[in-house]
């Protein structure tokens, strides 16, 4: 399995990362939202490297040329509502991609604010044999992205698996890999060290949901 942190070498990318973090940035949804996309763009790009290509002759005005295009477009799936503005990024990049919506959202219940994940929304088309890359733009502690990856299967199985989020934690990696089949890949904009006693990222951003669409 293969973790792609994108923050361990320097790039513009960089400051994508820190305006979704930056609280004096966080006031200006529009630019939350657009950042968001801009990291979702930069992850397709990456992702792409990784898909299958095969050889196509393709007919130009004054002859043919051979081109190496993607032998199947991915299944971007987005986990509502807070993937939207990343998947909009993606869907940039894979314009011919085949799209899945899936609500995993969180619930506290008790004295002791125990966390409980919950999926109940499900679109999506079939997924068997293709490349799969579902997008969440936090990585906490994996649960949802796991229940979610449970859920798509019902859809068939896909032929390569990508996990795409903005900002991870060690703890949601290190879920992912003892969940996930060996051959996925996880791709990260930054991961932080800590999950706090709500299992919100520390340093994060806060929530990602609230701050591209308003308070719930």
């Amino acid at each position: 399995m293969e973790v792609i942190n994108l923050s361990s070498q320097n790039s513009l990318f960089n400051h994508f990362i820190a305006e979704i973090r930056d609280v004096a940035v966080q006031n200006d949804q529009m630019r939350f939202r657009r950042n968001l996309e801009r990291i979702g763009e930069v992850l397709a790009f990456e992702i792409s490297k990784k898909l299958i290509y095969e050889e196509k002759e393709i007919k130009t005005p004054l002859g043919n040329s051979k081109e190496n295009l993607i032998e199947k477009q991915p299944v971007l799936a987005a986990i509502l509502r807070a993937a939207l503005p990343m998947h909009n990024g993606f869907l940039n990049y894979f314009d011919s991609a085949e799209n899945a919506f899936i609500s995993a959202y969180r619930k506290s219940h008790g004295a002791n604010e125990e966390i409980e994940v919950e999926v109940e929304y499900l679109a999506c088309p079939n997924i068997e044999n293709k490349p799969l890359i579902i997008v969440d733009p936090m990585l906490a502690t994996g649960t949802s992205m796991y229940l979610v990856y449970k859920a798509l299967l019902e859809k068939g199985s896909p032929s390569q698996i990508h996990i795409a989020s903005a900002i991870a934690t060690v703890q949601g990696v290190e879920f992912i890999r003892s969940r996930f089949p060996s051959g996925t890949f996880i791709w990260c904009g930054a991961i932080d060290p800590e999950l706090n006693d709500h299992s919100y990222i520390v340093p994060g951003l806060g929530d990602a949901g609230d701050l591209a669409f308003g308070s719930k």
